[in-house]
């Protein structure tokens, strides 16, 4: 506990897309136990309300504000929002982002369009408006700041369905992370990535059963627990707890690192067959 003590952390997307711990949710509250402040913004004020009242529930400080990730200019609103009520940003957290099925012939322009607004030209704006006060904070006691962006194994390589403008904007999420890091590793300013696998999250049932299953939740549910070898999918807190790792000073030596979790699912898929 506490390693995240005195440390502002503003989370883009700390709601739920349907009742229960996404990995925003998660992070807010991990991060607040490990004794941060949190700033949230998500586009759903009553999921993000909810994940409030769980952080205040034990004990925890947050403030949230409204934020369309597709928006600049919302974007900006939120982060002098979080600078307003806390003075500083310690670690901004990315955890917008979206898929839609399809390739370049059946998917309409306007769907590739948005999901590089959501996976990937949100980041670019937030790091736009965050990095500047993470390098004010390095000129005035050294401490710079951690940004931890969340990709996808879709970014690494091909496991099934046919998301080519989710795999290929989460894949330019994590160049982009990698470049970024480096441009600012001088200042202490860390960039990371998680990159989640199969996670059981609301999102499966709330929105994947209906896009690759045509509704039928139990059966997606059994596919994708079938998928990793470690036999089942992974959830929100896992999500969570990598992120606090490259959130935290345990990790003040690591930048433009990534970290994969997903059971093992990527690894084996490396393997050649038998």
């Amino acid at each position: 506990m506490g390693r995240l003590t005195d440390k502002v952390v503003l989370i883009v997307g700390c709601g739920s897309v349907g009742p229960g711990w996404g990995n925003g949710r998660a992070m807010a509250v991990l991060f607040a136990r490990e004794g941060a402040s949190i700033f949230g913004g998500d586009i759903d004020m009553a999921a993000a309300e909810e994940t409030a009242r769980l952080v205040r529930a034990e004990g925890g400080k947050i403030d949230l504000a409204p934020v369309d990730v597709t928006d600049e200019a919302s974007i900006k609103a939120l982060v002098e929002a979080a600078m307003a009520r806390f003075g500083r940003i310690d670690v901004l957290v990315n955890n917008v982002g979206g898929s839609a099925p399809g390739g370049p012939v059946e998917m309409a322009t306007e769907v590739w369009d948005r999901q590089f607004d959501t996976n990937i030209r949100y980041v670019f704006l937030t790091c736009k408006y965050v990095i500047p006060i993470m390098e004010k904070q390095f000129e005035a006691d050294g401490s710079g700041g951690s940004i931890v962006n969340l990709a996808s194994i879709a970014g690494l390589r091909h496991f099934g369905p046919n998301v080519a403008a989710y795999a290929a904007s989460k894949a330019g999420l994590i160049k982009f992370t990698e470049v970024t890091a480096v441009q600012y590793a001088p200042k202490n300013i860390r960039l990371n990535i998680v990159v989640p696998g199969l996670m059981h999250t609301p999102l499966v049932e709330t929105r994947l059963a209906g896009q690759r299953a045509g509704g039928d939740a139990e059966g997606l549910i059994r596919q994708r627990n079938a998928q990793p070898p470690m036999g089942r999918m992974g959830d929100a807190w896992d999500v969570a707890h990598a992120a606090l790792y490259f959130a935290s000073d345990e990790a003040k030596y690591v930048t433009g690192a990534q970290l994969t979790v997903d059971g093992g699912l990527s690894a084996a898929a490396r393997q050649p067959p038998a």
